[in-house]
């Protein structure tokens, strides 16, 4: 069975909807920027701002160490390419020496042997040389691990008052981030109180694609901006928090279903003629094309001729038009036959 509601009225409705779903949209992205600047309120958190005035100085004594561990292993480094160096000149030479003393024993030529003297003080020069720089290597290692040890030594005493900094960021960034969600509630939660207040009492209203464009913003707040932040403290509140919704709503449905089941009872104690005058008559077509009752919104077999009134509640639902006798349907205005107006 037709709506009966006119073709320009369906378009109307539906751009009313695209107002109201754009209405929604801006106001979400307005929300979306507030609430996203509302930790900028709370001032950044550091480990650095909750040490003690002794781990400075601890600090202070790490970071030295570890820029004297810095130029120590550069002056390593340094060291080691100068004991490589001499080593090399050393082999070099000693390799010359071997063979230059090998080619006199074979010539066997005494007139060499000032030669012999100058080339072992020479080797014994580049020999000393290679020592000296042996021993500043190993000297640098020592200063390296000394700078090592000294930064270990100030890390490890730093330890103690880093756990006890963190622990008190820790509990900082917990109470700064419960502030910052109870800014949130302070936004979201009078929006989602005016919009169950505009759905009671204005979502009928001449001005209804407003009203709709703030309920949806003021859902779309409280449920996507402000539930993801709150705050776990091991899930118990937010378990909590789910329980006394979950209590709250259904509380809700439940009243608001007795009080649906009531008022349907209450009305189809009433007779044919006035619950008939009491619906509206889009209301009932929207029923009626739904294969129920226009009264009781029950099933009922309405391609059935013989069926004129609900079986469940009694309305009547057909009757026959007064001037031609044609079977028409109880709430149409006019005879769908001859176009005689009902009585």
């Amino acid at each position: 069975m037709n709506t009966a509601i006119r073709l320009s009225e369906k378009w109307f409705n539906r751009a009313l909807w695209l107002i109201a779903l754009v209405f929604a949209f801006f106001l979400i992205g307005l929300g979306n920027a507030v609430v996203g600047d509302l930790p900028q309120v709370e001032a950044d958190l550091s480990v650095q701002q909750f040490l003690a005035p002794e781990a400075r100085t601890l600090e202070e004594q790490r970071d030295a160490a570890a820029a004297k561990v810095r130029q120590a292993r550069d002056a390593l480094d340094q060291a080691e390419l100068r004991r490589q160096g001499t080593a090399r000149d050393y082999n070099a030479a000693r390799e010359t020496f071997d063979n230059w003393v090998a080619t006199r024993q074979a010539t066997g030529r005494p007139e060499q042997d000032n030669e012999l003297k100058a080339r072992t003080e020479q080797l014994d020069e580049l020999k000393a040389a290679e020592t000296a720089a042996t021993r500043a290597a190993d000297a640098q290692r020592k200063a390296v691990l000394d700078a090592e040890q000294a930064e270990r030594q100030a890390a490890d005493a730093l330890e103690p008052y880093r756990r006890a900094a963190e622990e008190k960021l820790y509990a900082a960034e917990q109470a700064s981030e419960l502030r910052v969600f109870l800014y949130r509630l302070a936004v979201t939660l009078p929006l989602l109180v005016v919009a169950g207040w505009l759905f009671a009492k204005q979502r009928k209203s001449r001005w209804w694609p407003f009203v709709w464009g703030f309920i949806f913003f003021a859902l779309f707040a409280f449920f996507v901006e402000l539930v993801p932040y709150l705050p776990s403290y091991g899930g118990y509140v937010r378990y909590g928090v789910g329980i006394i919704v979950t209590l709250l709503v259904g509380r809700w449905a439940i009243v608001a279903l007795q009080d649906y089941l009531e008022k349907q009872r209450a009305i189809e104690a009433q007779p044919d003629t006035v619950r008939r005058q009491d619906l509206a008559y889009d209301q009932a077509l929207a029923r009626l094309s739904k294969g129920v009752c226009a009264g009781c919104e029950r099933p009922v077999d309405l391609k059935n001729p013989d069926i004129d009134f609900c079986p469940h509640c009694g309305i009547g639902l057909f009757e026959k038009c007064t001037s031609c006798g044609a079977r028409k349907g109880s709430f149409s205005p006019f005879c769908h036959k001859c176009g005689t107006k009902s009585a």
